[in-house]
């Protein structure tokens, strides 16, 4: 297992995401985020779901009424999280663009992320941008996680190479 990094300093109006909990946490949000994929605003939306794990930026979960109609299509195939239970994929759909298997959904999430039923999280790095309150976002290293890095928080952040043990 790879030791944990030193944390970067936090900058003021930052919070570390190694102060993050685990199990990890949910905090609701009414940040301002917007998802523009194939050229066309798809999702907008005041009311989100981060999901905050230690070493991790957050991950929003978006509700599924925010998105415009047709850019969300059910794809195949689940995965299992210890912390949330099984996930179901979708299509993200904008302009002439399809991304596949690009955004997740728990259905039945287990009983501590019940907050989490049918929202929307998504891989920011596949759309072509996704802010926060006018902020482009930046994703989260790698192509497992779905975290939306900000100013506002401050790493390392799990991901890139060497992180996996973290």
């Amino acid at each position: 297992m790879a030791s944990r990094p030193v944390p970067d300093p936090v900058a003021p109006g930052q919070e570390s995401v190694w102060d993050y909990p685990r199990p990890p946490a949910l905090r609701s949000v009414d940040h301002l985020v917007t998802v523009v994929l194939g050229g066309v605003e798809i999702c907008e939306t005041q009311t989100s779901v981060q999901y905050l794990e230690t070493s991790h930026p957050p991950t929003y979960y978006l509700p599924r009424s925010a998105f415009i109609a047709g850019s969300l299509k059910e794809a195949g195939g689940s995965s299992y999280c210890e912390w949330k239970g099984e996930a179901s994929y979708l299509d993200v759909v904008g302009g002439d663009k399809v991304v596949r298997r690009a955004a997740w959904t728990y259905l039945s999430p287990t009983p501590r992320y019940a907050a989490l039923r049918g929202m929307i999280a998504l891989y920011p790095g596949q759309m072509d941008y996704c802010t926060v309150d006018g902020e482009r976002v930046e994703p989260q290293p790698g192509t497992f996680y779905g975290g939306w890095i900000t100013a506002a928080v401050s790493g390392p952040f799990k991901g890139g190479p060497g992180s996996q043990g973290w």
